[in-house]
């Protein structure tokens, strides 16, 4: 949908027909530290897109859809920023940093060394560990700064465990999506411009996908990966409709 602050024009024209046509869609985005309304928002700034709160799935969301499913009692612990804290407490988990039962981890760009610790501890002591997303950098204006994949490396190498990874490339966010979507996975195709978290998820899971090189992965890079998408389009205006 767009590049940092720039809009990519053809992905609002592709939007459109979904709308014109009536097809239901989601934007599944890996990013923990916004809220569905935080994504709507900026998609309307930046894009001229209006989305609704229910089109938005993040990895935040899907993780708190997995405690919710399989630990609805345990004691859950975050690192993470206010919209995870949010996610949680809204769905009714009980947050506590007491006889932690499961640890939810994202990117907290304000996490200390004591809740890290307090983490580790609980890991090593039998907790889930659950990590919302496996992006060890982000880019920013800056450059790229160390994203939730950093904090769990932090983690696995302090606990010695393996985390269960709930966002893009891995199945749990597409269970959830597909949840949220009401539909069969025969039915969905992913779009995206990044191989390895939005084409590699779609092809892992079984899912039809159409790559689009209008940002992280280019042509050239494809010819390293075995497993190919299913379309590539130059960029979204390529892709063609039945009407």
């Amino acid at each position: 949908m767009y590049n940092g602050t720039a809009p990519i024009e053809t992905a609002k024209i592709f939007i459109n027909q979904l709308d014109r046509l009536k097809i239901p869609y989601l934007y599944v985005t890996n990013n923990a530290t916004k809220t569905p309304l935080d994504v709507v928002s900026h998609l309307k700034d930046v894009c001229n897109i209006q989305a609704s709160e229910e089109q938005i799935y993040t990895s935040g969301l899907a993780a708190v859809d997995y405690v919710k499913r399989n630990y609805p009692q345990a004691r859950t612990y975050v690192i993470g920023e206010d919209a995870l804290i949010q996610q949680v407490k809204d769905a009714g988990l009980k947050y506590t940093d007491q006889d932690i039962e499961v640890v939810i981890q994202g990117l907290d760009r304000n996490a200390t060394y004591n809740e890290l610790a307090q983490a580790s501890t609980a890991i090593r002591n039998g907790a889930a560990f659950i990590v919302t997303n496996p992006d060890v950098n982000l880019p920013t204006e800056k450059g790229f700064m160390p994203g939730a994949g950093a904090i769990t490396a932090f983690l696995k190498t302090s606990t010695q465990k393996e985390p269960i990874i709930i966002g893009k490339p891995f199945g749990y966010i597409m269970d959830g999506a597909l949840k949220r979507i009401g539909l069969e996975k025969s039915d969905v195709a992913m779009v995206g411009d990044n191989y390895k978290t939005d084409i590699l998820a779609g092809i892992d899971y079984g899912m039809d996908t159409i790559m689009t090189l209008t940002g992280i992965t280019k042509a050239k890079d494809l010819e390293q990966y075995i497993k190919k998408p299913t379309y590539i389009v130059k960029d979204l205006s390529e892709w063609r409709f039945e009407e």
